[in-house]
This record gives C-alpha cells, sequence and structure tokens, in this order.
C-alpha cells in the first residue's frame, strides 16, 4: 500500500497559494445551502472496478485522493478544492493521515485493515468551505480475489444537507463517482508502470479492466 514518505507523529502546517478562487467557490457554497440547505441525510457511493490483478498488487498501490498523480477531472475541480498531498501512515489501524488541499484540509483516521482486502476510514476533520452542503464521513476500499481477476469496491460515506433530494443526490453522486474513477485511475497508471513490459514485450497486454458505478 502506498504510503506518504513524510509520515510521521506530527502534521506539518499547512501552506496555501492564492486564495482568490477559493473564497469565490465558498461563497457560492454558502449562497448554495442558504437556499437549499436542510437536515443532514446520510448516504453512501460506490464504485466497482474488474481489474485482472491479485489483490497482493492492488493492496500496494492504494491510493487516497489526495495523492493520485495529475489533475482531477474537470467536475471535481470546479466544485471542491484541489488536492495537494497527505501527511501520515495509512498502513496500520488507529493511524491518522492529514490531507491537504490549496484551500483546506482533511484528517482521516484509519478504523480496520485487513491486508490485502480492507481499508476503512473515518473523518476527524474536515475544512474545505463545502460544510453546509456535504460532510464526509467515511469510507473503504473492498478488493475481492475472484479467482481470475479481482472487484475493487470505493465507497464514500458522506452527510448531505442540500434539498429536494431528487435534485442533489444525482448531482452529488456523480461527483463522488467521478472522485473514485480518478483514484482507481491512479491505481491502474500505478500497476501499468509496474508491469511495463520493458522485459516481456506480451506483458502489458494481459491487464485489462472494467468499470461498474
Amino acid at each position: 500500500m502506498a504510503s506518504d514518505s513524510n509520515s510521521g507523529s506530527s502534521f506539518a502546517e499547512p501552506t496555501f497559494t492564492d486564495d482568490r478562487p477559493n473564497i469565490q467557490a465558498r461563497a457560492r457554497h454558502r449562497l448554495v445551502s442558504r437556499i437549499f440547505g436542510g437536515k443532514p441525510l446520510c448516504e453512501s457511493v460506490a464504485t466497482h472496478v474488474h481489474m485482472a490483478f491479485h489483490p497482493e498488487a492492488l493492496w500496494r498501490c492504494i491510493q487516497f485522493y489526495e495523492e493520485v498523480p495529475g489533475r482531477p477531472p474537470l467536475l471535481l475541480r470546479a466544485l471542491i478544492p484541489a488536492p495537494v498531498r497527505s501527511h501520515g501512515d495509512k498502513t496500520a489501524a488507529g493511524s491518522k493521515v492529514l490531507c491537504l488541499y490549496d484551500s483546506g484540509m482533511l484528517v482521516k483516521r484509519i478504523t480496520t485493515l485487513e491486508k490485502p482486502h480492507l481499508i476503512e476510514f473515518e473523518l476527524l476533520e474536515q475544512s474545505l468551505g463545502i460544510e453546509r452542503c456535504v460532510v464526509a464521513e467515511g469510507g473503504s476500499y473492498k478488493i475481492h480475489w475472484n479467482g481470475h481477476d479481482s472487484t475493487v469496491v470505493l465507497t464514500t460515506n458522506y452527510l448531505a444537507y442540500l434539498r429536494p433530494r431528487w435534485l442533489w443526490a444525482p448531482l452529488e453522486r456523480l461527483v463522488v463517482h467521478q472522485l473514485h474513477k480518478h483514484i482507481l485511475g491512479g491505481m491502474r497508471k500505478t500497476l501499468a508502470a509496474a508491469n511495463a513490459p520493458s522485459h516481456n514485450p506480451i506483458a502489458g497486454l494481459q491487464r485489462t479492466e472494467t468499470l461498474e458505478s
């Protein structure tokens, strides 16, 4: 499992760049929450992926959203601050991970670790400027071996404040699925790089995947 090389018992203070675009985004979120805000409702979104890799290989490539290289999709960039990096060890139950954004942060705690099949975490703190609309509660990564390939299931649990649900729930699911697929895409790229056909010309052709939302 990928782990931040800067892990330690204490977290570095986050440093942010020009915050003006994020101030405007926070103002939009406040306006939306004033118009559509209501009592929180628990929601859960899961994304399934089939990958032709053994769970041990997938386990070594598990990444949080803040660790995925490359720019997130446009929809994610438009609605939430951009991820920067993470600090902390996610390879032990009870450990905390500080996730930094260009304007905000999350603190996650690993609650369950069953190598190489399950990692669960809870959110201890969220400060992204979207708390009047959505508050993350936790999530999980599950890896099931099917005998010939693995099913990877990413789940996000959150509190939804916006009403009516028939309007906002589909948008929220779309955003969460985009986030999951960005993470899974990062895992896929890491696996592809590790299995690049530098020595075996056909090795790279033996890896396939399908997405199920």
